[in-house]
């Protein structure tokens, strides 16, 4: 089952999540394909993937994070042993969003919140502080991230595979050019 964890103030109407959900279709899969709609705490996030997947019960699981999906999908890669392909990911959410503390729009439905220090530390519970088994993860990020420096990504996860693209931008510009490289992880 290939699980795709959209971003911050994201939902899974977001153009990879739709991508990547469309070209399962296309190929007959979309019974294997699973988005949720990430609540906006952290630990409420982590508890829906988890209550999904075991609702669903697949032999094998492949999450796909975006940004603070890639978050996300690290801590449950490690907690489960599961694969996961991090594009252009947080990493150490907790240190990265604290300059977004204070009132939040979510771009595809327009609901405004407040990011708090209790979703702070709610990222802080969930951090990773290294990988233990870098052949379940592909890591895609582009330089031209504006929002998240691509070279922590790549450090953090140095001894995974890995695929820099020059240029870009924090939406993983022509994500479409990866989905079969995804599958095939």
């Amino acid at each position: 089952m290939i699980v795709y964890l959209h971003g911050f103030n994201s939902t899974p109407a977001s153009g990879k999540a739709r991508l990547l959900g469309e070209h399962m279709a296309r190929i007959g899969r979309q019974a294997d394909y699973l988005c949720p709609a990430l609540p906006n705490s952290p630990r409420a996030a982590i508890d829906r993937v988890e209550a999904e997947l075991a609702q669903h019960r697949p032999d094998s699981v492949t999450l796909v994070g975006s940004s603070l999906g890639g978050f996300y999908a690290t801590h449950l890669a490690e907690k489960h042993g599961w694969k996961a392909v991090l594009v252009n990911p947080a990493v150490h959410a907790h240190v990265l969003m604290r300059g977004a503390l204070g009132p939040q729009t979510n771009w595809h439905t327009g609901e405004t919140w407040q990011f708090t220090e209790t979703h702070l530390a709610e990222l802080a519970a969930l951090d990773v502080s290294a990988i233990t088994r870098p052949e379940r993860y592909l890591l895609l990020a582009q330089t031209g991230d504006e929002v998240i420096d691509y070279r922590d990504a790549v450090a953090y996860y140095a001894r995974a595979r890995q695929i820099i693209e020059e240029g870009g931008d924090h939406g993983f510009s022509g994500f479409e050019r990866h989905l079969q490289t995804i599958l095939d992880f």
